[in-house]
């Protein structure tokens, strides 16, 4: 275990977005919460330190290319059963620390485990630990198997929503919905983790991830609210006040500054606030973005670190919290100030450091935004001490080296916490019927986008097949004429065109292989994986510029089909079974079809076109 000094703190917060977060008091029925700062990983001039540390947290290697590159991650797990639980939290996830079963959430290496509660403040020793899970997705991008089923979940976020009042306000709920999943399937299940004893003082839905999607025609951000406001209508909710929907992205920072500000005009009216989501709709983003913004407190970033993030479904296992700043007059004025600054800057204006971050966000995403702090906290100017014993030595005397003095770790006072309001972020809640929960680790890392999504369109002729990876399949069946489909999917999911009458040899021949690239490893994968299971769908067409419906196959993606004004279109949508496939009506992008480059010769493809990016305007996001 290593602490760091205080002029890396900084630094490291905002490179290390694993950082632990925050952990009850050890003590039973203890009401105080204890906020630490940890890292486990030396500073960067250790090395010979540092390699040791990563020794004995990776996994020992097995005989193999690929394994002596990733390692065993089974060879790492030495459980002792006879050591219990320690009652303390890992700051990353939230999961209570254990080296008694490797499979459960919070686990730590025995070894380990004992060289950090060994010493003379027992498992007050762990204050400063992660767990293995956090470690391994954190430097590895490796999700280790974990026995956490979904009641479990769903379990920490209804007893969290049903605590006492506080503040005489029932607290304010922040949806997380993510937008490639509209319809939410986990919206119409709010009303039943809420309790009637503890109403929600609002509810505010927040549609993420808008970065990925492209621009399909003027005014598309706008339809998109209207479909985002459109499904919490038909979520049927009721008791619970809708304060604002919004469009964000927790990873560029568009429309953060926005909703900031609608956040804190809900200060008076409401109690805590709670994130709550499906898993992979990004919470744990969304929450490091807030502790490091306006909404926290100043002294905050210096103690809470920020959440696990991870493609991996149910990263964060445990509630995990910052405290909010209260937004007085003299605050809200300060801010609006510096965001009416911010928004007379152009990007020529801006710092080199700030134009190459915008350009690497630009390359992610479609739509970019500016988060900045008003409220930083003033950093004490650093006092020099000597020792006279030390300075006074013969020319013949080496200097006497003392110990440095331990760092006390900085910790929030009681008068900062008594009235404090808390910002959770709780554990994703699992969608049922999702392909994603059929998948390996590196199968979800291809079918997530991470990256701004480059519409493909394709046009087909009745008695044609079009393959979206192995994970979905349409069949144009009947219709008199051509029409369009269009793929709105990971970029790295291939799509393969083929005959109708060849589509079953191809798929037998070529699902587990590269050709269809997920699920990926041959016939063993193949074997195991759900066979894929037909609907018929029938469309009329609206016109050869906008799309009639989309065909949602899973979290796997869309494909948007665009016909000639009253076609009728005889289709059949494959998805592997146990998984969900529903016509959206109507698209979510109607003119996607419009945004593609000139047709390939020879064959059904057009080729693509990526839109460019937009940095957001803080004037228009205030407005907002």
């Amino acid at each position: 275990m290593y602490c760091l000094r205080p002029a890396l703190l900084a630094r490291r917060a905002a490179t290390r977005p694993w950082a632990p977060l925050w952990r009850r008091g050890a003590a039973a029925g203890a009401e105080e919460e204890r906020f630490v700062f940890l890292e486990y990983e030396p500073e960067p001039s250790n090395t010979a330190t540092a390699a040791a540390i990563r020794r004995e947290w990776e996994p020992e290697p097995k005989p193999g290319r690929e394994q002596r590159k990733r390692g065993s991650v089974s060879a790492a797990r030495r459980p002792d059963p006879s050591i219990p639980p320690s009652g303390v939290s890992c700051s990353g996830c939230g999961a209570e620390l254990q080296c008694c079963d490797s499979e459960a959430p919070g686990f730590v290496p025995a070894e380990k485990y004992r060289a950090l509660s060994g010493g003379p403040t027992g498992v007050m020793g762990l204050q400063n630990a992660i767990c293995q899970r956090c470690w391994l997705l954190c430097h590895h991008g490796q999700a280790l198997g974990l026995r956490l089923p979904p009641e479990q979940h769903r379990m920490v976020v209804t007893a969290a929503l049903r605590r006492p009042l506080r503040h005489g306000r029932g607290p304010l709920l922040l949806y997380i919905l993510d937008l490639l999943e509209l319809p939410d399937p986990v919206l119409p299940q709010l009303q039943g983790l809420m309790s009637p004893d503890v109403p929600a003082a609002g509810l505010l839905v927040v549609g993420n991830k808008v970065d990925l999607l492209p621009a399909d025609g003027p005014g598309y951000l706008g339809r998109l609210r209207e479909r985002l406001a459109a499904a919490c209508a038909q979520a049927g909710l009721r008791g619970f006040p809708l304060v604002d929907v919004r469009l964000v992205s927790a990873k560029t920072g568009f429309g953060l500054e926005g909703l900031i500000s609608r956040l804190q005009r809900s200060w008076k009216c409401a109690g805590d606030v709670y994130l709550l989501g499906a898993t992979n709709s990004g919470k744990s983003t969304l929450f490091n973005s807030l502790l490091h913004s306006d909404y926290c407190k100043s002294r905050a970033p210096d103690i809470v670190n920020r959440a696990t993030v991870s493609p991996w479904p149910g990263t964060t296992l445990n509630l995990l919290k910052f405290p909010i700043i209260n937004p007085t007059c003299d605050r809200i004025f300060r801010r609006q100030q510096r965001l009416k600054e911010e928004a007379a800057k152009t990007e020529d204006q801006l710092s080199s450091e700030e134009r190459k971050f915008l350009n690497n966000l630009k390359k992610q995403g479609y739509l970019v935004g500016r988060v900045g702090r008003t409220f930083q906290r003033q950093k004490s100017s650093t006092v020099v001490e000597f020792d006279p014993d030390v300075l006074s030595y013969s020319i013949d005397e080496e200097p006497r080296h003392t110990p440095k003095k331990h760092e006390e770790k900085e910790e929030f006072t009681y008068n900062e916490l008594k009235d404090a309001r808390w910002c959770f972020d709780t554990p994703g809640i699992i969608k049922e019927s999702c392909v994603l929960n059929l998948l390996t680790e590196k199968e979800v890392k291809l079918v997530l986008p991470t990256h701004g999504i480059i519409p493909r369109t394709f046009i087909l002729k009745p008695g044609m097949t079009l393959f979206l990876a192995a994970l979905g399949r349409v069949d144009y069946l009947k219709g008199e004429k051509p029409a369009w489909f269009s793929v709105v999917a990971s970029n790295l999911l291939p799509v393969h065109i083929t005959a109708l009458s060849n589509a079953d040899a191809v798929y037998e021949k070529h699902a587990g292989q590269e050709l269809l690239k997920v699920p990926m490893g041959g016939e063993d994968r193949m074997k195991e994986f759900p066979p894929l299971v037909p609907q018929d769908i029938t469309l009329k067409g609206i016109g050869t510029t906008e799309a009639v419906a989309d065909i949602k196959l899973s979290s796997a993606g869309w494909v948007a089909v665009t016909a000639h004004e009253e076609e009728e279109l005889l289709l059949r949508a494959y998805t592997p079974q146990g998984t969900s496939l529903m016509v959206r009506e109507p698209p979510l992008l109607p003119y996607i079809s419009a945004i593609r480059g000139a047709r390939i010769a020879r064959s059904a493809a057009y080729r693509t076109k990526k839109p460019p990016s937009l940095v957001e305007n803080l004037k228009t996001a205030e407005r907002r």
